[in-house]
């Protein structure tokens, strides 16, 4: 009778508890039988990030299993989309799951803690739902397991709200698209998805047709240009189809522009998996309600073409990894000291003299077939021509626009051949790169040349020049002529350490020295930023992982509303140095990854302790899409497995 009692008052308890979630929540409570029965709502909530379980399937009576989740009153809160709290700091978030063999003993309890993967075995007070203190003794680490048992759907990145069911459904291998489904962009999702799922193990002729046998798209704003704050926001539904009963057969995507719907196909291609015994194409989990939008519009990688070319294959081979973690900005670091590889129509020269060889070089369309593919991806390409200094490339052409020739960086501030070539260059990349961005660089200037040279010299004296005044001279006169062609300016961050608030109030600043904290300054001043911290977001320090890339936040040190209004996002900087078209792939990825999540999901999604198992998958999805990802938990970053296992091991 004692264990008769107890179960009731568990389940007294349970009762509360929706009591608290309806008032927390503000919808109406999953549960909806008693603590006797299966519960047929069964559903796992993302609010704002943060996961949230509301009671699914519990069954207890003497001899079976009952889960109860419970929290102490220090656990966070849960938020909204719009960042408002969504109730009392009682909880329902299940940080850690009791399972009980027998409802009417107190002995042989385990417990497993979400957070962390551990599997505790001791005795628990079932009346809390909490392991007695003195016995919390680790028996073993589950950590792969959490993607089945633990708090996350394993969709990377991460999005903003979710809630989930406990059905299979499956997908007809000839799903087909309806709705609002003429642009290039969706048509080209929808092929990928396609290929990276349904389209990849052949079926047997027998094989069902699948209960769900159409994507239903609906899309408000079909000719949303692809620019900065563009909405990508979507809202997936997937539904839970019950064996026996007919139901809706259709999977549905609202969202305000293409490129929402285009990552809405996205998140659902990583929800599909092919069940081997079964030869059929299962959503697990369902039904499915996501609702999502990123937290920045500008979610980037840079690729530097000049330290090593990179391959126009290589590059669209970038390009197409990147929609897999929703990364939405190609910045293209296409010309340095080292080489010019692209050729100027207006100056052909410049790419004839300056690149490594006569092969390594992109053509005019090579470079619009670039831009062309990733705006049919939903990709936008900033390009950087840095000036004054990094341009060393440049002399060997025109060696009129260099100090001297054994002085030839930064180039000539004292000749306006050296802004006739600027203006010629970039309008001429004005008719190619559309995306209204242009990084303009502005780093690591070093003057003694200009001090040294006598032409030079004699430059500053006339017009009563320091060396650093010449130098915002030159950054002012590139940038009006970047603002005249109607671009909006970029700029590495010491431009803001030498000049502040003397730069055009238009100008964004991109934070990339390392240990740097200037965004707090910056966007105190009222300039926007970008943020790629160098021995944080540098994808070429081969030696920083995952982890730390992952718990770097573009807006720490500056408040929410400084944060929303002023900070565009951030980017992964892959100099290429040591990268070509051999190691690109695992240079990046999947650590690119971790970079991805923190610019699109909510500040609050931030534990390297529940993203491990996610990112694993995430690289082994990569793998099989036929990316080159490297293992997530190697301590260098793209070497080789350290051994024989399973890929989510490595």
């Amino acid at each position: 009778m004692a264990g008769v009692s107890r179960t009731r008052k568990v389940a007294a308890l349970l009762c509360w508890l929706q009591t608290v979630l309806y008032a927390a929540d503000g919808r109406r409570a999953a549960f909806t039988g008693s603590v006797d029965e299966p519960n047929p709502q069964a559903t796992r909530v993302l609010l704002g990030g943060q996961a949230w379980h509301r009671w699914e399937g519990y069954v207890c009576q003497p001899g079976a299993a009952l889960k109860v989740g419970l929290e102490p009153a220090t656990a966070p809160k849960p938020h909204r989309s719009d960042g408002t709290s969504a109730g009392p700091q009682f909880a329902f978030i299940s940080k850690l799951a009791v399972l009980q063999h027998e409802c009417a003993s107190l002995k042989d309890c385990q417990a497993f803690e979400v957070q962390t993967g551990t599997l505790y075995s001791s005795e628990c007070d079932l009346a809390t739902g909490s392991l007695l203190p003195e016995q919390h003794a680790v028996m073993y680490s589950r950590s792969l397991e959490l993607l089945e048992q633990g708090e996350q759907p394993k969709i990377w990145p991460l999005p903003l709200e979710v809630s989930s069911g406990a059905r299979s459904v499956t997908v007809s291998p000839a799903i087909g698209l309806t709705g609002d489904i003429t642009s290039a962009q969706v048509q080209a999702a929808f092929a990928r998805l396609k290929e990276n799922t349904v389209d990849v193990h052949p079926l047997p002729p027998q094989a069902s047709e699948g209960d769900l046998t159409e994507i239903s798209v609906s899309i408000v704003d079909a000719k949303a240009a692809l620019q900065l704050y563009v909405d990508e926001s979507y809202e997936l539904s997937i539904p839970g189809v019950v064996e026996g009963v007919r139901g809706p057969n259709a999977i549905t995507i609202s969202a305000q522009t293409v490129f929402g719907a285009v990552h809405a196909l996205e998140t659902l291609s990583q929800l599909i998996e092919f069940d081997f015994d079964s030869s059929l194409y299962v959503i697990g989990s369902a039904p499915w309600m996501i609702k999502d939008t990123p937290r920045f519009s500008h979610r980037g990688v840079l690729i530097d073409s000049s330290r090593h070319f990179q391959p126009v294959k290589s590059m669209l081979s970038v390009l197409r990894s990147m929609t897999y973690a929703k990364v939405n900005v190609l910045h293209w670091h296409i010309v340095d000291a080292q080489s010019f590889p692209v050729i100027v129509e207006s100056h052909p020269e410049l790419a004839q003299d300056g690149a490594y060889s006569k092969f390594e070089r992109y053509s005019v369309q090579d470079v619009q077939h670039v831009v062309s593919a990733a705006e049919t991806l939903g990709i936008r390409v900033m390009v950087e021509v840095d000036t004054p200094g990094h341009a060393s490339s440049w002399c060997k052409s025109h060696p009129e626009v260099c100090p001297s020739p054994d002085c030839d960086s930064p180039l000539n501030p004292a000749t306006n051949a050296t802004f006739d070539l600027i203006e010629d260059i970039f309008t001429d990349f004005s008719h190619i790169f559309f995306e209204g961005l242009m990084h303009l660089g502005g780093d690591e200037v070093n003057t003694a040349c200009w001090e040294s040279v006598p032409e030079v010299s004699e430059w500053l004296q006339q017009n009563n020049f320091t060396a650093n005044e010449a130098y915002m001279y030159f950054v002012n006169r590139a940038q009006e002529i970047a603002r005249g062609l109607d671009k909006q300016v970029v700029g590495w961050e010491e431009i803001w350490n030498n000049f502040g608030t003397k730069l055009d109030p238009s100008t964004i600043i991109h934070q990339w020295l390392p240990g740097s904290t200037v965004g707090p300054e910056v966007v105190a001043n009222g300039y926007r930023l970008l943020w790629s911290t160098d021995g944080v977001w540098y994808l070429d320090g081969l030696g920083v992982t995952w982890e730390d890339m992952y718990v770097a936040d573009p807006c720490e040190g500056i408040d929410a509303a400084g944060c929303q209004r002023y900070v565009l996002g951030g980017e992964g900087c892959m100099w290429g140095e040591t990268v070509d078209g051999s190691d690109i792939q695992q240079t990046i990825w999947p650590r690119l990854g971790a970079i991805a999540e923190r610019l699109w999901s909510p500040a609050s999604v931030n534990s390297t302790e529940l993203a491990q198992p996610r990112i694993a998958n995430f690289r082994c999805l990569l793998n099989g899409r036929g990316v080159a990802a490297a293992p997530y938990s190697n301590d260098m970053a793209r070497s080789a497995p350290p051994g024989p296992g399973a890929c989510l091991a490595q």
